[in-house]
């Protein structure tokens, strides 16, 4: 990747967390044991998804696909922050930064945009039960997928070029602990009004089409769900879609307040709050309240479990 003219910052500094860098050790202690829980957690979601024939159906297959997504976003932004923690090694380089703005972007877009064909099967699976199996074939799933990955790859693509084209003469601390776009904008010596909108543009079009999406599907499965002749129906029903509205909650109210502003710079400190609960604490949360509670998983988890021993 090409830097833009007249740059001539070689590196950057992410800033971290400087009020409480202190405490760095018991941090990355606290970091790191939630980075393995939030990997092993995910990683078992994809492997007995895998593994169990019982869950190879397009809700367990889409939830595996977001676990992992789960895992490369988290092992995009962690292992610095741990490092950052622990040596107090803040450098990053030119290229790496932007490499790492890119990702996150593009693993956080394509996991919104996922999650709103996830609201979408829940509605196809409640409200057109009997059509649910023609649509919602695997062809079609995996069409879903790789739609969210072409969509977001072509939307953070344009991003991440437009900010390598601006020029970077100091100074070069990123006042965030990973490489946003947003603060890394408002380092450049260049004029970036119109980049700012773009990336504006483009954080509230995805946004509102997965938010669009999802409300409307969800307002349709709420109508059907009231309509259902029992209480026992009503409750299973709900029970199926409760753990998705938590993290679609979690999600998009962390990223709404971090990326629908026009200026990126306001209220930092919050942003950084917020990022951290996207990176650290929903990914961490996810594994237990999307699936591990999921009786179906708690079976098909003990049987796999089982045959490890077996094997043995």
């Amino acid at each position: 990747m090409g830097t833009g003219n007249g740059t001539t910052v070689q590196e950057f500094t992410l800033e971290g967390f400087p009020a409480v860098q202190h405490l760095g050790k018991v941090l990355f202690l606290v970091h790191l044991l939630a980075y393995l829980a939030s990997i092993t957690g995910n990683a078992v979601i994809v492997t007995i998804t895998c593994a169990d024939s019982r869950l190879q159906t397009p809700m367990y297959f889409f939830l595996s696909i977001f676990s992992f997504f789960e895992c490369c976003f988290t092992s995009t932004i962690i292992p610095k922050l741990l490092v950052i923690f622990l040596l107090g090694r803040q450098t990053i380089s030119f290229v790496a930064c932007f490499i790492q703005g890119f990702v996150v972007l593009f693993l956080g877009a394509a996991g919104l945009l996922l999650m709103a064909v996830m609201s979408l099967d829940r509605y196809m699976a409640i409200c057109k039960p009997l059509h649910y199996p023609t649509i919602m074939n695997l062809k079609n799933c995996i069409l879903l997928v790789i739609a969210c990955f072409v969509l977001s790859f072509t939307l953070i693509t344009s991003l991440v070029v437009k900010v390598s084209q601006l020029s970077f003469c100091g100074p070069n601390v990123i006042p965030h602990f990973f490489c946003d776009l947003g603060p890394l904008i408002h380092l450049s010596c260049s004029d970036t009004r119109s980049v700012e909108i773009w990336a504006f543009v483009l954080a509230l079009c995805v946004l509102l089409t997965s938010l669009i999406i999802t409300i409307t599907a969800y307002s349709k499965i709420i109508v059907t769900i009231l309509h259902l002749p029992s209480a026992k129906e009503r409750q299973k029903a709900f029970s199926t879609c409760s753990s998705h509205l938590i993290v679609l909650s979690l999600m998009y109210g962390s990223c709404i307040f971090i990326y629908v502003k026009p200026k990126q710079m306001s209220r930092l400190e919050s942003n950084r709050e917020a990022a951290l609960v996207n990176t650290v604490v929903t990914p961490l949360l996810n594994p237990v309240i999307y699936t591990l509670r999921n009786k179906q998983v708690h079976q098909a988890l003990r049987e796999t479990m089982c045959r490890i021993k077996i094997s043995r």
